[in-house]
């Protein structure tokens, strides 16, 4: 979510107020908001979307709610030492959350292990272990609308009668100590992005948050009257139309076979009712086709965690099953790709495909991703309901990517077409007519100048670098993974380094490439993937021959703030990506929105990005999604590559005989390996393109008239980003909602 005082600020309209008083009384608002810690309790873009659509959806006037988490520890610190990353607990609650407000009253129980009794009236679980899910609340104003909705976080608590049961008499002490262990379940966020670690633990946090919110949801159902906390309806008829269900990803996939339980044995509904119920209310959106991202659960440990849910996707499979055998009858092998269940060693429960079985929409997050799901991933489950899938392409909220971070540039864009456009983003495209104002060029072109002058300064001050705010600002922020390839830009780097080694007397045109983003602690390739960014860094930067020509800085920490602070000061928005790997971005859309350039493959939004704008208004370089389906069939051979283009040979060698670590000259055998012998990214494959499509980047920075009407282009196309369309998209053809432009009446007018 980042930070929230700002955006509470813009959206209820008070942020000039504020600034006046504040400034009254001798305080920088500026540095008052500095203060305020990040909350990030979620992974990369995931995460981030979330949090966008929350603000959409409260700016658009919908009645929705974000459930998730409290994590006590959200995603770790980073820290470089040594060239190393070095994570640190993000105690982001150490001095209180002024956002927050504990609702203890709606605290509800959260079962765990035990086992299921077959009893007269059906199926009971028993003998569980109890966790106590304690909510609280954060407010979600919407862009001047008066809408303020809710986000729900919840934190595990230990009932006060935890481990004191009638087997433990006696160590009393010892079983107060023991409450650490129902609450440890709220603790830290698990920080893996794009990757599934299947332990106990996450699986424990999935279900308490699932199990949670459908209490909530279904206790909110049943009284119908505002405040009246009497149950009023018994009736789950009408569920569907009353609430809506959205599985941002597999993570809260426990959500069906949950709320087949509650309908089932607490509800008492017949099995084909309940179901019903459950696919009309529940929708799942798919976030990556990355295999070892795909989350699969073994199912020794679904069965002593949650041994009913296990009984009900075994029913759920059967039923699956047998109906898609009606339809192929005797081919054995549809069924075995088909199934919930996948055989092996040990058995292990497919999430993504119980979340296709269970909702009526799924969606990919970019039309290109979309249309992998529905040939690759889930072509089986598509050939059988094709009008199950749909594409929700991503967006990101204009209010804190455009007017928040980026006040100067609101400001200009308000002064030709008014202050619409932050809540109609596709208003933009009325600054087209300006592509050949000559102030409006010169504006744009001061502001970025400014962004970057600011952001230089920041720099200087926060971690002692010293860079040239004339050179292009060559920018790749996200989470750190091979399939992002951040190493296909670090040879782009070497490769600069060499020509201005080579021909140091030749007129190049500077650039500071700036690379930020965590690793998961346990990716070994992504850590060492920052050492070598970093000690790249260390020979470029000290290297007199080099001057300020070439700089390279890793951006420590990247969070949501430094995003606020780097994005508008970008010149170049590095997307580089295989194609076909990277479900949309959305990080590509804020440096378009923020007037960057793009360089970048033909993969998830980029596409659509270079569709709005005009693919000659974009960097696009690169294999297609066919080429490297080309690529697979026929093998690819890295080697060839690399004996064929003398600089990636030279590049290369640098690499493994230790020019970037002479203390250590073995220190990056493991990526030159990969490189050569098992690189799944065809890194080499890319190499040529991107270098000669850099060449093209250095030959317009050379013409700014002509690198700013690219600009003002890429604005003008950002519209169709803006998160505001992807809801009303969601809300009208998934959930079946209107968003609503009614301001309502402020709290201080009288109401009829």
């Amino acid at each position: 979510m980042g930070r929230t005082l700002q955006n509470t600020m813009i959206n209820l309209g008070l942020q000039n107020a504020c600034d006046e008083a504040i400034y009254q009384l001798g305080l920088d608002l500026e540095e008052l908001e500095e203060i305020e810690e990040d909350a990030g309790l979620g992974n990369g873009g995931l995460g981030r979307l979330a949090a966008c659509f929350l603000d959409s959806m409260a700016s658009l006037g919908l009645a929705a709610y974000g459930y998730g988490i409290r994590y006590e520890f959200g995603i770790f610190n980073q820290k470089i030492t040594n060239g190393w990353q070095v994570e640190e607990a993000d105690d982001w609650l150490r001095y209180g959350n002024p956002w927050e407000k504990a609702r203890p009253e709606y605290m509800l129980p959260v079962h765990f292990y035990g086992r299921v009794e077959h009893t007269h009236e059906g199926p009971k679980w028993v003998d569980t272990q109890v966790v106590l899910a304690m909510p609280y609340d954060t407010p979600v104003p919407g862009y001047k609308n008066n809408t303020v909705n809710t986000m729900r976080l919840w934190s595990a608590k230990a009932p006060n009668d935890f481990n004191l049961q009638e087997f433990n008499v006696g160590d009393y002490i010892q079983a107060v100590l023991d409450r650490n262990l129902a609450e440890n379940i709220s603790r830290v966020l698990y920080p893996n992005d794009n990757f599934f670690e299947g332990k106990e633990l996450r699986l424990k946090q999935e279900y308490f948050v699932v199990a949670a919110t459908l209490q909530d949801i279904i206790r909110r159902f049943k009284s119908s009257k505002f405040g009246c906390r009497d149950p009023v309806r018994t009736s789950f008829e009408s569920f569907p139309e009353k609430v809506a269900i959205q599985l941002n990803d597999t993570h809260p996939a426990l959500a069906i076979p949950e709320l087949m339980r509650i309908l089932v044995d607490i509800e008492g509904l017949d099995w084909e009712k309940a179901w019903e119920v459950t696919t009309k209310t529940c929708a799942y959106t798919n976030h990556t086709v990355l295999p070892e991202a795909l989350e699969r659960w073994p199912v020794y440990m679904f069965e002593k965690l949650l041994p009913r849910h296990l009984q009900i996707v075994y029913e759920i499979n059967r039923r699956h099953l047998d109906s898609v055998a009606a339809l192929f009858p005797g081919d054995s092998d549809r069924l075995r790709r088909m199934s919930l269940i996948e055989e092996g060693d040990p058995k292990r429960i497919n999430m993504a495909h119980l979340c296709v079985v269970g909702s009526h929409a799924v969606n990919g997050v970019a039309r290109i991703h979309s249309d992998i799901v529905k040939t690759t991933v889930f072509k089986d489950f598509c050939d059988i309901e094709p009008e199950k899938f749909q594409n929700k392409t991503n967006g990101i909220t204009p209010r804190r990517w455009l007017l928040l971070c980026n006040p100067g540039l609101a400001d200009i864009i308000a002064e030709k077409i008014g202050e619409d456009f932050l809540t109609d983003l596709f208003q933009l495209k009325k600054l087209l007519d300006f592509v050949n104002d000559e102030m409006f060029i010169r504006d744009v072109a001061k502001v970025k100048q400014e962004n970057k002058q600011k952001f230089a300064a920041y720099l200087e001050s926060e971690y002692k670098v010293k860079i040239n705010p004339e050179s292009i600002f060559d920018i790749q922020v996200k989470r750190i993974h091979e399939y992002k390839r951040q190493l296909l830009n670090c040879l782009h780097v070497i490769t600069l380094y060499n020509r201005i080694k080579k021909e140091p007397n030749k007129k190049f045109v500077p650039r500071t490439v700036m690379i930020g983003g965590k690793a998961a602690p346990g990716y070994h390739m992504a850590k060492m993937i920052i050492k070598l960014i970093t000690s790249v860094g260390e020979v470029v930067n000290h290297d007199p021959v080099v001057g300020d020509r070439l700089k390279v800085i890793f951006l420590e920490n990247y969070k949501v703030s430094l995003a606020e602070k780097v994005i508008p000061a970008a010149d170049l928005s590095e997307q580089i990506s295989t194609a076909g790997t990277e479900a949309s971005g959305t990080g590509n859309m804020k440096f378009m929105l923020n007037g960057a350039l793009t360089i970048g493959t033909m993969d998830g939004a980029n596409v659509e990005m270079a569709e709005e704008a005009g693919e000659e208004n974009l960097f696009i370089f690169g294999m297609r999604v066919e080429d490297v389906e080309a690529m697979d069939k026929k093998g690819y051979n890295a080697r060839e590559y690399y004996e064929r283009l003398p600089e990636l040979k030279q590049v290369m060698d640098q690499i493994s005989t230790g020019f970037f670590s002479p203390k250590e000259p073995e220190l990056f055998k493991d990526i030159v390996n990969m490189l050569i012998d098992h690189d799944r990214f065809k890194v080499f494959a890319d190499y040529e393109a991107y270098i000669s499509c850099q060449e093209k980047v250095n030959e317009l920075y050379r013409n700014p008239k002509e690198w700013t009407k690219k600009v003002i282009r890429n604005i003008a196309a950002s519209g169709k980003f803006s998160s505001d369309r992807t809801i009303a998209e969601y809300a009208r053809e998934i959930w079946g909602v209107e968003p609503s432009d009614v301001k309502i009446p402020p709290p201080n007018e009288p109401r009829e």
